[in-house]
């Protein structure tokens, strides 16, 4: 397995958004250690059912008790599933760290394994919960600083000591305590200036703890004189640093405790709202609260407008997403020609929504499309937000894009000057549509080539509608940051 910074092919559901916008007072410590993705198998969109069903049923478990395995092995491929918190987080950290970590191990095109400081997520071809380590796969961490000058030798030799006992304590309090133990000020067999942490993932046995956690052992202490090390193998994970960066270990089974330290929580929350809100003035804080308030919406619009399409219906009508139906690659993702079970042809646009800008444009292709129509308007048919991303549902144009007709090397026919003429005639109706003869004043800012499809008559339609902006009857003119991209304009290329 390697670090993979390619797409997601496996996204997920809206849920995950959450992590993005919840404000904690305490540290899920969510910080990416390592993301490390397996290449070795080739990408295969039928381990997609499999991948969704793993990822919906271990939080159920994570949720009661911290950690959850979960697999699915018929019908094949056969998808294995792990995720598990660091024994110190608490309940509400525990549920952040997972959700983030959800949210970024479909950066891998397959299967994968992700790192955070909090927690740890797997998601594999086959049965991996008794691995303790893998030599091709395990890595190690070291930091870039030196606790210690490289000219003070008995200092460096101190230190280095002072890391081995600490690693020491670490470990076997680890195997008598479940996996799970902190050594320093707050911790067991602490020593000073020198803190660690070390998990062993719930699936193995104690014996396996000590022969994992030995090896992670073993390889940190080859990181000193470094300030911070982790050692990250198949079974467990251990971090030694000379700042201390866990919390103090609480007992989960005292429900007096989880109401006093969860009121705590929800006071120093509001405390911290009030002052991040004084801080970064008014502004900013209502943009944070738009977008919470838009993700609220989106189901309740979704539901109200008659859009609503199963996740699943629209995956089958797609061939899984196969490569042979795929209709164009965008900056927002993917179309796909899809044909619905009553036959009907259908263009699909399957998002890619890890960024807060995706909940506005998603917004906006529902939103406004819905509300508007005109033959040079792109039609849509319907959306779903319950799949591991979210789909939008349009009327199948034959001649697709624009760009793809004027680029003459790929063009299955070149365009004559009346039927260039329609085309732009076509497309300035669109616009005059939106800028007015819709009843609102609608700006698209984002008009180009790619952005305008051709049904069987060379007919223009403008899609797209993410970036589009509703303004006030008596505006001439919209004043945003840059959108769109930089070559947004259709009239030189069709000129």
């Amino acid at each position: 397995m390697k670090s993979n910074g390619a797409s997601p092919s496996i996204a997920l559901p809206l849920l995950a958004l959450s992590a993005y916008f919840s404000l904690a007072a305490s540290d899920p410590r969510i910080t990416e250690a390592g993301l490390y993705c397996d290449n070795s198998t080739v990408v295969d969109g039928s381990i997609i059912p499999n991948y969704i069903a793993v990822l919906r049923e271990i939080p159920k478990s994570v949720t009661d008790q911290h950690w959850g395995n979960y697999s699915l092995t018929s019908p094949p491929p056969a998808v294995y599933g792990l995720a598990q918190c660091h024994g110190d987080l608490i309940d509400n950290d525990c549920l952040l760290c997972y959700a983030r970590s959800r949210n970024r191990l479909p950066a891998c095109p397959n299967f994968g394994r992700l790192y955070l400081d909090g927690c740890f997520l797997r998601v594999d071809g086959y049965d991996f919960y008794n691995e303790t380590v893998d030599p091709m796969h395990d890595v190690l961490n070291c930091s870039s600083n030196s606790a210690v000058p490289a000219d003070q030798k008995e200092r460096m030799a101190e230190f280095s000591d002072r890391v081995d006992q600490v690693l020491r304590n670490v470990l076997a309090s680890a195997v008598l305590n479940k996996g799970f133990a902190v050594a320093g000020k707050d911790g067991a067999g602490g020593v000073a200036g020198v803190y660690a942490l070390a998990q062993c993932w719930s699936t193995l046995d104690a014996g396996s703890c000590r022969v994992c956690l030995e090896n992670a052992t073993s390889k940190a202490r080859s990181c000193t004189p470094r300030e911070e090390a982790r050692a990250m193998n198949a079974g467990c994970f251990l971090r030694y640093s000379t700042t201390k960066f866990y919390s103090v270990p609480v007992g989960r089974g005292s429900s007096t405790i989880r109401v006093t330290i969860a009121i705590a929580l929800s006071a120093t929350a509001a405390t911290l709202l009030v002052l991040i809100g004084a801080y970064i003035g008014y502004k900013e804080y209502s943009k944070k609260k738009q977008v919470q308030s838009s993700l609220m919406r989106l189901p309740m619009t979704i539901s109200k407008s008659g859009l609503y399409f199963k996740y699943e219906t629209l995956e089958k009508a797609t061939n899984f997403f196969n490569e042979s139906r795929k209709l164009g690659q965008g900056g927002a993702g993917s179309v796909y020609k899809g044909i619905l079970p009553n036959g009907k042809v259908v263009a699909i646009k399957r998002l890619v929504f890890n960024t807060r800008q995706w909940v506005d444009d998603f917004f906006n292709e529902v939103n406004l499309i819905n509300r508007i129509q005109h033959k040079n308007l792109i039609r849509l048919l319907g959306c779903s937000i319950e799949g591991p991303e979210s789909l939008l549902v349009y009327e199948y144009l034959p001649n697709r894009s624009l760009d793809l007709v004027l680029s003459v090397n790929n063009a299955t026919r070149i365009l004559t000057w009346e039927e260039r003429l329609h085309i732009i005639t076509g497309t300035a109706e669109g616009l005059a549509y939106l800028h007015g003869g819709c009843g609102m004043k609608i700006i698209h800012r984002d008009i180009k080539a790619s952005n305008i499809l051709l049904d069987e008559n060379l007919m223009a339609k403008i899609a797209d509608f993410g970036l589009a902006r509703c303004i006030a009857p008596d505006q001439s003119h919209l004043s945003t940051g840059i959108a769109g991209t930089l070559f947004g304009s259709i009239t030189s290329r069709i000129i």
